[in-house]
C-alpha cells in the first residue's frame, strides 16, 4: 500500500554535478573527469552509467578533491597524491581525521597523530602540512550555496518483450 510506495528524496543520497564541483575548486571539468576516471577522486553517490547520465559528488568527494587540489598548488606529483590517498583509504582513516604532511624530498604523509608530526619535524627537512578539518569547513560553507541533486535508485521495469533500465 501506502508503505511501498518511495517517496521522491527519502532513501536517496543527496550530491553535486561535476560542472558546479569543477567550478566551486577553480578547476576545469575537464580535469575533474579526468581525476574521476583515474580514481584518484570519486563520484560516489552516482557514477556514470552511459550516456545521458552525470556523476554526482558526496560532501566527502568533495572534500577529497579540494585536499588534491591544494596538493597540487603545493607541487606534489598526481601519482604522490594517488599514493597517499590509498594510504588514507587502507587505513581507514577518515580524510577529516588526518592532516596531509609533505617533506622536502616530495613525500607526502597522512599524519593522523601527534608523534608522526613530531618525527616529521626531527627529521631535519623542511615540511609542509595541510590540515583537512578547515578544508572540509570551507568546503561545507561552499555546498551551501550549491544546489544538490537527489540520486534515485536505478529500477529496471518491465514491459514485455522490451525492458530497459530508468532512472
Amino acid at each position: 500500500m501506502y508503505n511501498d510506495t518511495p517517496l521522491p528524496g527519502f532513501g536517496a543520497e543527496q550530491g553535486y554535478r561535476g560542472p558546479a564541483v569543477a567550478k566551486m575548486v577553480n578547476i576545469s571539468y575537464r580535469k575533474l573527469d579526468h581525476w574521476t576516471t583515474k580514481g584518484l577522486v570519486k563520484a560516489s553517490v552516482r557514477g556514470a552509467e552511459g550516456s545521458g547520465t552525470q556523476r554526482l559528488y558526496s560532501y566527502d568527494d568533495i572534500v577529497r578533491l579540494k585536499v588534491v587540489c591544494r596538493l597540487r598548488d603545493a607541487g606534489i606529483s598526481l601519482n604522490k597524491i594517488e599514493l597517499a590517498m590509498k594510504q588514507i583509504d587502507e587505513k581507514g582513516i577518515a580524510l577529516s581525521e588526518v592532516t596531509i604532511a609533505g617533506d622536502s624530498n616530495g613525500n607526502i604523509f597522512a599524519v593522523d597523530n601527534h608523534d608522526q608530526v613530531i618525527d616529521l619535524l626531527m627529521s631535519g627537512q623542511g615540511v609542509f602540512f595541510i590540515a583537512v578539518e578547515p578544508v572540509a569547513g570551507e568546503v561545507r560553507a561552499e555546498v551551501s550555496h550549491l544546489r544538490s541533486e537527489t540520486a534515485y535508485p536505478i529500477r529496471a521495469f518491465d514491459l514485455g518483450e522490451d525492458s530497459f533500465e530508468a532512472i
